[in-house]
């Protein structure tokens, strides 16, 4: 794609998914909008040893915006939809495709009541991004997404085409996003606990994490994803030979202090199963642990 002819991008959120993406449009010449809450004259990712400096600056008012893009990708936490309101209302029309990259499989309820245009287009992100303290971002592994294979879809895909992400289009997207939900439901165990992924090397922990993942796989099933009986112990498999060190996004969040993702990861694996009359007793026992350690009291 001649980056003459590209649409026009922002990205919402410089978050380490957005700065990610940004990064790879970036590479290619077709540097987007930056859009968020803090001023940055830019954005930088580290791949290995390679530095990639996006060019801003993040802007952190919409009012200031004078029109529209092309596509907006959602790169906040589900918990900041409501706050990034304001931008896609500058930053949408009708024909605007949003993409949103946020956990969970409740991306289009969620964003659809705090988005007055646009095309929403729901997204699997498939790669480890780790914000810095310096405010950069570090990528430990190789960015793929997965979208539903639909039309706006393509535009994003094109967006994309050649860049460092790649970009699957799904015939069943509602099985990958089930998928990444349990592995994320997972990954709420890690910031209970405070501990990184070494912890999934404790015989303990691996059978817990077994088990909560089978009941979240019964759930998944009940909603209509096709995910086979191996898929816990794969998940199990990959935590287990990430590095020790390795983090999470929730687990950053709890260390900050900030607002979990628990209910979107976590309490829609309790939600869904009343629905379906399956009992979930490790989510009886995860999530109010999790909402009380994200909203409090106390």
């Amino acid at each position: 794609m001649n980056p003459e002819s590209s649409p026009s991008v922002a990205i919402v959120g410089p978050g380490a998914i957005g700065t990610t993406i940004a990064a790879a449009l970036h590479e290619l010449g077709r540097t987007p909008l930056l859009c968020g809450r803090t001023y940055r004259e830019r954005l930088e990712l580290h791949d290995g040893d390679r530095a990639i400096e996006v060019a801003g600056p993040v802007r952190t008012d919409p009012a200031q915006l004078d029109h529209p893009v092309d596509i907006v990708f959602l790169a906040v936490k589900a918990t900041q939809t409501e706050a990034a309101a304001a931008w896609l209302a500058a930053l949408s029309t009708p024909e605007t495709v949003v993409c949103v990259l946020q956990n969970g499989v409740e991306q289009l309820e969620s964003v659809a009541a705090h988005c007055p245009h646009g095309r929403i287009v729901p997204a699997v992100v498939w790669f480890p991004a780790q914000a810095q303290p310096d405010g950069s971002v570090r990528l430990r592994g190789d960015p793929r997404l997965s979208l539903p294979d639909t039309a706006a879809s393509v535009m994003i895909a094109d967006a994309l085409q050649g860049s460092r992400c790649a970009v699957e289009l799904a015939a069943d997207f509602e099985s990958l996003a089930w998928r990444k939900l349990l592995q994320n439901a997972v990954a709420g165990l890690m910031a209970l606990t405070h501990r990184r992924s070494g912890m999934f090397g404790r015989c303990d922990i691996a059978r817990l994490t077994l088990d909560y993942l089978r009941e979240c796989l019964a759930v998944a099933r009940a909603e209509g994803a096709d995910l086979e009986d191996d898929v816990p112990q794969a998940i199990l498999d990959k935590f287990q030979a990430s590095p020790a060190d390795m983090g999470t996004s929730i687990l950053t969040d709890r260390e900050a202090g900030r607002p979990l993702e628990w209910d979107i990861r976590n309490g829609v694996v309790s939600r869904r199963g009343r629905a379906h009359g399956i009992p979930t007793p490790i989510s009886d026992v995860l999530v109010p642990l999790l909402a009380a350690a994200s909203d409090g009291p106390g």
